[in-house]
């Protein structure tokens, strides 16, 4: 048996003279089985060292003719239809998506972070030669182009949300010891239906179940939703800025779903994504809409009860400390806390943009550069347009409450 590294290594330069080198062929060469080459090119998509579609997915226009699958969307989606790994089920339920017009792209087999490189493992060539295509730009639904990226690898199917029109409603079950905030510790919510469910009870509106809806792996929902006309929403996270509640993720412009039909094996679950409701997707319920619409920034209350501003020796230095401080907060975030680090540094600056002491062009880019390292990471992956909803969304709640300042000489 060969020792893993030496076969990655030689696997890494056959890929590196043809990137369409089938598996079967691959293993031919290099006098292994297909047992012993499967987890190394697995090991070669974590490290980002190889895109076996570098060539494959590029964007085409959502008015190109789509072949219809071979069998109803819904069937092709369902598990009954596909063993775990098996190739040409997962092109039949990628070729399901692609059918209704949803932008697809290749998830690494068994898991949910695309099977395609980095921008810093670009080879700027095929859709890259331009400059780095992202997975959002290289989802598709043309089904030649499908075909030739499934017959690679039994890749699990990703849906770029922002492409397809689709806003996806996330309603997640906890994890073992997970518990519900204070804000949702109520009888009967136990999960992100229940808060959901409590949320259309507030608003006096009906469950919104009568739309397209997948059950995940550990036995949440997806509800799949038509973008409103000229909205452009992107993707919130549970309790953080422009979240719906606990357990509530949403994925719009710049987020993506794990596919029906896909199979997840992660150390947190392993599962089959399943349609449930096979119907077209309703149109996003106007309440919900409008709760996952920033806010427009408020002006500060010159009316009321007067704020006792607080006193510091230099205005410009504070504002500079302030700044600096909070950047490094979200720089050296932990994987789990970025965006909550993130959205309470840009919510304090925020209240101190509504007052003067800093220019708002420049908080946002400097909280941008220091979410830009965590870009790439996490499952799914952190975006740019997700820091830059977040940032968004807490500096316009910040500039609505602003922090009184003044310098301990104009006070004197």
């Amino acid at each position: 048996m060969t020792a893993r590294p030496v076969l990655a290594a030689r696997v890494s330069a056959i890929l590196a003279r043809d990137i369409a080198r089938r598996d079967e062929d691959l293993a031919a060469e290099l006098g292994v089985s297909l047992g012993e080459l499967s987890p190394v090119i697995g090991l070669l998509y974590r490290q980002q060292r190889v895109d076996r579609c570098v060539g494959y997915l590029i964007a085409v226009s959502a008015a190109q003719p789509v072949r219809p699958p071979l069998t109803p969307p819904e069937a092709a989606m369902t598990p009954s239809t596909q063993a775990h790994g098996d190739r040409a089920a997962l092109l039949e339920a990628a070729l399901a998506c692609a059918a209704r017009g949803w932008h697809v792209f290749p998830l690494q087999p068994g898991g949910k972070r695309p099977a395609l490189h980095g921008e810093r493992e670009c080879p700027h060539t095929g859709p890259c030669a331009g400059g780095h295509a992202k997975w959002e730009q290289r989802a598709t639904t043309d089904p030649a182009v499908i075909g030739r990226c499934w017959a690679v690898a039994p890749y699990n199917i990703g849906i770029a949300t922002g492409p397809s029109g689709l806003v996806v409603v996330d309603l997640d079950s906890p994890k073992p010891g997970q518990a519900p905030p204070p804000e949702w510790a109520l009888p009967g919510v136990t999960d992100g239906a229940d808060v959901l469910a409590a949320l259309c009870e507030r608003h006096g509106q009906p469950w919104p179940g009568d739309t397209f809806t997948a059950r995940t792996r550990r036995g949440g929902l997806h509800l799949y939703f038509t973008a409103p006309p000229g909205l452009r929403l992107r993707t919130t996270a549970g309790d953080s800025a422009g979240g719906l509640g606990w357990l509530i993720d949403t994925r719009g412009h710049g987020g993506y779903v794990v596919a029906p039909g896909s199979t997840v094996t992660l150390p947190d679950g392993t599962g089959t994504y399943e349609v449930i409701n096979g119907q077209a997707p309703a149109v996003l319920p106007g309440w919900l809409a409008r709760l996952l619409t920033p806010a427009d920034p408020a002006p500060p209350s010159l009316g009321g009860r007067p704020m006792l501003p607080d006193l510091v020796r230099d205005l410009d230095t504070y504002a500079a400390t302030a700044l600096k401080g909070e950047s490094e907060r979200v720089r050296t975030a932990a994987p789990g806390g970025r965006n909550r680090a993130l959205n309470k540094a840009a919510y304090k600056l925020g209240r101190l943009i509504a007052v003067g002491a800093l220019p708002e062009n420049l908080v946002r880019a400097e909280l941008q550069a220091a979410a830009s390292v965590h870009f790439g990471v996490g499952d799914p992956p952190f975006t740019l347009d997700d820091a830059r909803a977040t940032i968004s969304s807490a500096i316009a709640a910040g500039k609505r409450k602003p922090r009184p300042l003044a310098t301990r000489r104009a006070a004197a």
